[in-house]
């Protein structure tokens, strides 16, 4: 009987294309369940399916009266909220996944940190207060710099570092705006200087693999905390590499993650290794398409699946070679009328691929209110150096043209 894969993927997603593709080279059964219903679903009903991602638990029972007629192999959700439903569908039909409770706390900035600090993780130094609070009060107990983060939002959204008072102040009437909701929590943290990295891996049976280490070479000091390239393998010394992965293998085990990928961001300083976040889900946006594996270059996607379906897995070793994604910075607020330069952008040596995902009339909204990057730009090379000037070339050769709002 061929294997039934259930993938649910947000209808705002990047990764869609990427994991239905997996899935077709896999050869398995799809459905794909999203929280909008689709045109297509009822000459498809076995192939598509609408779910209440907000509700997990009614999502479950839904999945378990499809099963019935449907028999599911696996489950796998592809951003913070479905890895949620994926872990309640997994528990409810008895497949390979997540517990609830550890997939709730990767989603849950404030649970998160209190499992990590429990379990001696280093992590900053934080405290919950609530939107609804006077920030001017606040603010006179802080320890700058500081930064602001909401408990739920993803991309480094609402993310804001106040140097004093008044920048906390300030940073406050933002991040009220975005999350919109007077009695949510937000948490304040310690500003932890350093160099950050991001760790992805996928954890079968409760081990840790390592899939990549990637190197951030752009600052990440605030105010606002927009990210932009990434480059493995990391240049990072073998033994502060080493107390990074235990750093993650420790957070993991804190949290509870037993099965599945996951995306971690560390700093590290004279300190040592710091864990700033971590996610149950693989790494966002397009930027995946960076990765392959073995001998005939499997996608991360593909080894997910295979993962989550019981299926062998052929290589978790990355392919030789540096690689690299720059997720193109928001060039400013407006109204996108085009992009030009792309072609030539393309044309640099070492570029793989320039995607462009906003598409003309769309809103561009920079940090800390937006989230969406206008494109990504991918690159290969022998060593990690030229592949960042790779990627940093042919952003020079890109022109965004906005018109205001």
């Amino acid at each position: 009987m061929t294997p039934r894969l259930l993938l649910l993927l947000p209808t705002t997603t990047y990764r869609a294309t990427a994991f239905v593709e997996a899935a077709r080279q896999l050869g398995v059964e799809l459905t794909v369940a999203s929280e909008r219903p689709s045109t297509m679903q009822a000459t498809n009903p076995a192939g598509l399916v609408t779910l209440d991602f907000r509700e997990p638990s009614r999502a479950a029972e839904t999945v378990r009266e499809f099963a019935k007629q449907n028999p599911i192999t696996g489950v796998v959700g592809v951003d913070d909220d479905t890895a949620i439903v994926a872990a309640a569908i997994a528990e409810r039909l008895h497949l390979k996944g997540n517990p609830i409770h550890a997939a709730d706390a990767a989603r849950d900035k404030h649970r998160q940190r209190e499992l990590l600090a429990g379990s001696g993780v280093p992590v900053p130094h934080f405290e919950l207060h609530m939107v609804a609070e006077d920030p001017e009060r606040v603010a006179r107990a802080v320890r700058y710099p500081c930064v602001l983060k909401p408990l739920r939002l993803s991309a480094s959204r609402g993310v804001i570092r106040a140097d004093n008072a008044k920048g906390f102040v300030a940073a406050h009437a933002r991040l009220k705006a975005i999350v919109g909701e007077p009695d949510a929590g937000y948490l304040v943290e310690e500003f932890i200087p350093g160099y950050e990295v991001a760790l992805e891996g996928l954890v079968v049976n409760r081990r840790l693999h390592v899939l990549a280490i990637f190197d951030k070479p752009d600052p990440l000091d605030g105010p606002f905390f927009e990210e932009t390239i990434y480059v493995t393998p990391s240049m990072v010394p073998a033994a502060l590499q080493k107390s990074i992965v235990e750093c993650t293998e420790r957070a993991v085990r804190a949290l509870g993650i037993t099965e599945g990928p996951i995306h971690a961001e560390l700093r590290y300083n004279e300190r040592g290794p710091w864990l700033i976040e971590l996610a149950a889900r693989p790494i966002g946006g397009r930027c995946s398409a960076v990765l392959r594996f073995g001998d005939t270059g499997i996608s991360l996607e593909e080894i997910i699946l295979r993962n989550a379906l019981g299926m062998p897995i052929p290589s978790l070793e990355r392919e030789p070679g540096a690689a690299g994604v720059m997720m193109i910075p928001i060039p400013g607020a407006g109204r996108l009328r085009e992009v030009r330069g792309v072609a030539e952008a393309k044309a640099m040596p070492l570029v793989e691929d320039v995607q462009i995902t906003a598409h003309p009339g769309e809103q561009l909204v920079p940090f800390p209110e937006g989230s969406r990057y206008p494109g990504f730009i991918f690159a290969r090379g022998a060593q990690p150096g030229v592949v960042e000037a790779a990627l940093r070339q042919a952003h020079a050769r890109l022109q965004f043209v906005l018109d205001p709002v």
